[in-house]
């Protein structure tokens, strides 16, 4: 079976989609997850379901990796415009949430890496 690549942009972005996903996983995982179940001064259904939405976050990042995937391959312009502004506002929250917590939004890669999905996928998008 031959795979033929319709979106090269749509492409690029799943490629970032799945360097998101190895940095949350194995580097994540390493800086965040591992320190928030060491952690003992949390409430346990608080410690617990931040651990269930850490994975919540992997399953999405894997998820948006494969639509951009499947829309390289099978382009439908709305379908890659309304995934390109979910990356985006995924971008968008990142840095809500580093801003409400007095970090600079750089500091996680989820703001850069979702943009960057966000742009090239809206390029994809207005490109077919």
């Amino acid at each position: 079976m031959q795979i033929i690549v319709q979106s090269y942009p749509a492409l690029s972005a799943a490629f970032v989609g799945i360097i998101t996903f190895y940095i949350h996983t194995f580097i994540g995982g390493k800086i965040v997850a591992r320190p928030l179940l060491a952690d003992n001064n949390l409430p346990k259904a608080s410690k617990w379901l931040n651990y269930y939405c850490w994975h919540i976050a992997t399953l999405t990042i894997l998820f948006v990796s494969y639509r951009f995937f499947k829309l390289a391959l099978f382009p439908i312009s709305s379908e890659l415009i309304e995934l390109a502004i979910f990356a985006t506002c995924l971008s968008v929250l990142s840095a809500t949430v580093a801003l409400k917590g007095g970090i600079n939004p750089f500091r996680f890669p989820s703001t850069t890496l979702f943009l960057l999905m966000g742009i090239i996928g809206l390029f994809a998008g207005f490109s077919i």
